[in-house]
């Protein structure tokens, strides 16, 4: 939503849908029309984690005979209590404005379990990045070759990531490698993009976030996952139009969108897919 001052960070395409969430001021709150079943319905429980104490931002959600990781988010920003899937450990992230408790959060996650357990249901399995591995690069499936005989190169040849050298860090090598064609990929498409509006990125990084495929700062820094390599290339570059718009348009107003979609092409159907099919890509390597 357009803001009538930039904020110091700003909003930006988010890797996973919206969750149910509760109000927390007085009053018993409400939840969005997303959320699951109500209180009725299969046994749940919260346990704390074996490891740790009362105060842990870290418990579990035993759903039946499923363990669920439940991890608590104090959010200054946050207006009421949300709860999200985090696609990368199958667990749950509750995200608590500053004036809500533990005990409100795991209150609301047993009030949407029949939500969690749905989405749980719903996540494709989990893809390691091991010998015979199909994943996806730059959206077109490629096969992971691990080649005993090579030391520790690593090449893409047609549908194929050959991986040379000891077999116990193939799966580093592969992320590693992911993380260099990523930048290789973003970094050249977001200088392209700058000079274009005449603005200048004081910096680029890299990282592996859970709730956002990219953002920028006041300062004109660029941060983007390194997940967006494995997404097709439109994808991509919708995400770093979108990031480099911001530098001369931190908000989402009407000139920012025209903006964005002066830098890259099909933006709807790029943000389609991204809603669609961009939870998924955090399977990879777990």
């Amino acid at each position: 939503m357009p803001k009538s001052r930039p904020s110091t960070r700003s909003k930006h395409p988010r890797s996973s849908g919206q969750a149910p969430s509760r109000s927390t001021g007085r009053g018993p709150g409400r939840t969005s029309s997303q959320a699951g079943d109500k209180a009725g319905g299969r046994t749940v429980r919260v346990a704390a984690n074996e490891e740790s104490d009362g105060n842990s931002d870290s418990q579990v959600l035993t759903l039946e005979d499923r363990r669920v990781p439940l991890v608590f988010q104090q959010n200054k920003r946050a207006r009421r209590i949300i709860i999200r899937l985090d696609h990368g450990t199958a667990g749950i992230v509750v995200v608590l404005p500053t004036r809500a408790s533990r005990d409100q959060g795991r209150r609301f996650a047993l009030l949407n379990k029949g939500w969690i357990r749905d989405r749980l249901d719903l996540l494709p399995p989990a893809v390691r990045f091991e010998h015979g591995a199909i994943i996806p690069f730059l959206g077109v499936e490629h096969r992971i070759r691990h080649r005993r005989q090579r030391r520790v190169a690593i090449w893409r040849e047609g549908n194929e990531i050959h991986v040379g050298g000891d077999p116990e860090r193939l799966s580093q090598r592969v992320e590693e490698w992911l993380k260099r064609e990523a930048r290789r990929e973003i970094e050249r498409r977001a200088r392209r993009k700058a000079a274009l509006i005449d603005r200048e990125i004081s910096g680029i990084a890299i990282r592996d976030p859970k709730s956002r495929w990219g953002s920028c700062s006041p300062t004109g820094a660029l941060s983007f996952s390194w997940r967006l390599v494995l997404a097709p290339r439109s994808v991509l570059d919708y995400v770093v139009a979108h990031e480099v718009a911001h530098l001369k348009e931190l908000n989402h107003g009407p000139r920012f969108w025209k903006l964005c979609a002066a830098l890259t092409r099909n933006a709807d159907d790029a943000r389609a897919w991204l809603h669609r099919h961009g939870p998924a890509l955090h399977r990879y390597g777990c």
